[in-house]
């Protein structure tokens, strides 16, 4: 029977330390195939998302696009996550897309954080105040307890709100914010950087999830310069997503200067070398944490 999976009766039994512990186990399998495909009607978009790991099962994403849906009071987005059976390739579950997009997504910068980030780190900034930052400030809450959240954004008004809803502080100026804080994360869709290397300070880590094109980068070369570079896949980031191309490009950093990604956290290279270094992560996603997440949020609901 096929379990359809909602996101408001899920959530309640789902848990970020449990999501991160289910993404390490997936990464000890053999490494996932994966396959992306788009279809264009104009503005309009069908996105599909597909992954295959032997031993899981395999997921595909579907997406939707409309921009133009706003006009009828419709999300811009929508989708399904399709969810098979290893065994015999049966349809298992249909999960929403936004509950697998949050908890992935979030999930994916937990992990690296856990490993990455000074366990003492409390003083947290998050640019951007969209859905990703609430989101983000969720999942950190659960791995560093006691944090202190900072939000900027470009409209101050949007931070100012996102402050009030979340109990975080709001910031102004973005220079003093980077210099103070232990751990930033950034969920923009900015093209240009808003963060300079310069400006970071001993023992940061440094969470980059917005940029997800080849034309997006949240942060300036130094930055790469600067820290300890990782990434949760290499396969969905070094060629693809211009946070990491501009420096491979412009000589900042080669494809070795990549210490490690998600498949090498069982060899021990995915973590902090020092409490005084500066660590860089970015998070590309990628269909085969969708179906990690899928099998775990399944697993959670249906126990």
């Amino acid at each position: 029977m096929t379990v359809n999976i909602i996101g408001k009766e899920a959530e309640a039994k789902l848990d970020w330390i449990a999501l991160t512990e289910a993404l390490e186990a997936g990464h000890l399998l053999p490494k996932a195939e994966v396959g992306d495909t788009f279809l264009y009607r104009g503005k309009d978009t069908l996105l599909t998302r597909s992954a295959w790991i032997d031993g899981m099962g395999l997921a595909v994403k579907a997406a939707t696009i409309f921009p133009g849906n706003g006009a009828f009071g419709v999300p811009n987005l929508n989708g399904a996550v399709n969810l098979y059976s290893d065994r015999d390739g049966t349809l298992e579950a249909l999960i929403d897309f936004h509950l697998v997009t949050k908890w992935k997504t979030a999930g994916d910068s937990l992990l690296a954080a856990r490993r990455l980030a000074r366990p003492d780190a409390r003083r947290i900034l998050i640019v951007g105040a969209g859905t990703v930052a609430h989101s983000m400030v969720e999942a950190y809450s659960a791995a560093f307890p006691g944090a202190e959240f900072t939000i900027w954004n470009r409209t101050e008004a949007a931070a100012r709100a996102f402050a009030e809803e979340t109990g975080a502080s709001a910031a102004t100026d973005l220079e003093t914010a980077v210099r103070s804080a232990q751990i930033i994360a950034t969920t923009t869709m900015t093209t240009e950087p808003l963060i300079r290397g310069e400006w970071l300070s001993p023992g940061t880590h440094l969470d980059l999830i917005g940029a997800y094109r080849p034309d997006m980068r949240e942060v300036d070369s130094e930055c790469f310069a600067r820290a300890r570079v990782f990434v949760d896949a290499r396969a969905t980031t070094l060629d693809h997503i211009g946070e990491l191309m501009a420096p491979l490009a412009d000589g900042t950093i080669t494809r070795e200067d990549v210490v490690a990604d998600f498949y090498d956290i069982a060899s021990g290279r995915f973590s902090r070398g020092s409490e005084e270094e500066i660590t860089l992560c970015k998070n590309g996603g990628g269909a085969h944490l969708d179906l990690m997440t899928a099998r775990y949020i399944l697993a959670a609901t249906t126990a």
